[in-house]
């Protein structure tokens, strides 16, 4: 019996440190209210725009901030935009947290229609038929000072949708939709 009962501690002490350990991630998830000002830096590599954003601050997403990171992260080939989906700046954040900072290259972020149907039709491979980022809900990104397999496992690790690793072209995709992973698993 007390071997039982020293089993079921362990168990139960295990149990909270495998808690303690996810805290980091699940911090920048917390909610609105609880939230510091969250900042972001972004640097596209297409345009060579840049924007350093304040997105979320006490009271929840800034709106205006939302706008401007809608164009920035707009389609480069067509000149649209659409509305992205403001969970992808929280992964980010998430991001930039366990990995230290830095300002996010964008790869590609909106990608009209008429883009992804033609970027199937040039074999640029790795571009669904209905992608996520026609619906404002996917970035491929690198962040500066991070290696991207290091950015793949923290994105990994946070279960918070798809996470995709493109070593050959040195690039993350990362999208809001159902948790799940491909490309390499290693580097």
């Amino acid at each position: 019996m007390i071997v039982s009962s020293r089993h079921h501690a362990a168990a139960r002490r295990r149990l909270f440190l495998k808690g303690l350990s996810a805290l980091p991630l699940a911090l920048p998830f917390a909610s609105a209210h609880a939230a510091t000002d969250r900042h972001l830096a972004f640097r596209h590599t297409h345009t060579d725009e840049h924007l350093d954003a304040l997105y979320r601050n006490r009271h929840g997403y800034v709106e205006p901030s939302l706008q401007r990171l809608s164009w920035l992260l707009r389609d480069f080939r067509t000149g649209e935009a659409a509305r992205m989906d403001p969970r992808l700046y929280d992964i980010l954040h998430a991001l930039t947290v366990t990995c230290g900072g830095g300002t996010f290259e964008i790869i590609s972020g909106y990608r009209s229609p008429k883009t992804n149907s033609m970027l199937r039709r040039t074999g640029s491979g790795g571009v669904a038929k209905r992608s996520l980022h026609m619906d404002g809900k996917a970035l491929d990104i690198r962040l500066v000072g991070c290696d991207t397999a290091h950015l793949r496992d923290a994105a990994l690790a946070l279960g918070a949708g798809g996470v995709g690793y493109y070593p050959e072209s040195d690039f993350v995709h990362i999208d809001t939709g159902p948790v799940r992973s491909w490309g390499p698993k290693s580097a």
